[in-house]
């Protein structure tokens, strides 16, 4: 079994003031955790939830309302 490689945004720097992602080596689950608590509990999604997630993230901060 691979270890988890988690990522975050390159938008944060140094900063632990963010969320950080992985995939699974079969990429068919998403898992989402706080940077400052690394070793804490994750939130594990489908990867097609978080599509639809980003999309709709994208499409909220192109919004003339936001």
């Amino acid at each position: 079994m691979q270890p988890t490689v988690w990522k975050k945004s390159t938008y944060s720097g140094d900063s632990s003031n963010c969320v950080e992602v992985a995939a699974t080596p079969t990429p068919t689950t998403i898992h989402i955790r706080d940077s400052k608590t690394t070793h804490g509990p994750h939130l594990t999604v489908a990867r097609t939830t978080w599509t639809t997630f980003l999309a709709y993230a994208a499409v909220s901060l192109s919004s003339p309302d936001r």
